[in-house]
């Protein structure tokens, strides 16, 4: 079973490498395979902020197994405004090789633990439209979607994505 420990400054490098690899497993065919096979490690290591002390930063949280990182998530508090009162889970993704491993629930768990923890009662999370794996995984934890759905433009490529809601005092899976 991987070990928790918070993302460092040292592991920006080897997070982005599984972030990419991951956004291409699980994106390919909803975002365009040129846009997907672009993704640079370097830019995307430059975006991450571990290790922040500023109260209400986000922050990163690892599955690790040994020195390998077999998945992250990242939360905050929500930056929707009409959500104003509830944490977030900014990103959580896993080595696609592990998929199905209990790592994705692991985070999952734990994310939602620690937005208890900062004193969040509700959380939300924004899925891409057609990620119907993300939305199974989410519906099982006992997220919903809430109706909310935007268009977004990351990096320049154009996509819909749809937000779910779940409070944090139940357990799920």
């Amino acid at each position: 079973m991987p070990r928790i420990r918070e993302a460092r400054p040292e592991d920006a490098i080897a997070v982005a490498e599984l972030h990419i690899r991951a956004w291409q497993a699980a994106y390919r065919g909803l975002l365009p395979d040129d846009f997907l096979d672009r993704l640079d490690v370097g830019e995307r290591a430059s975006r991450y902020s571990f290790g922040s002390a500023e109260p209400g930063a986000p922050q990163t949280i690892l599955a690790t197994f040994g020195e390998r990182i077999g998945g992250f998530a990242t939360i905050g508090p929500s930056r929707d405004d009409d959500a104003p009162d509830m944490g977030e889970i900014y990103a959580l993704y896993v080595e696609p090789r592990s998929w199905r491993g209990g790592v994705g629930r692991l985070l999952l768990e734990e994310a939602r633990g620690r937005l208890r923890e900062r004193g969040f009662e509700e959380a939300i999370l924004w899925v891409l439209v057609g990620n119907e794996g993300a939305a199974r995984f989410y519906l099982a934890d006992g997220w919903r979607p809430d109706g909310a759905e935007r268009v977004e433009d990351p990096y320049g490529v154009v996509s819909r994505v749809a937000r779910y809601r779940r409070g944090l005092g139940q357990a799920a899976f």
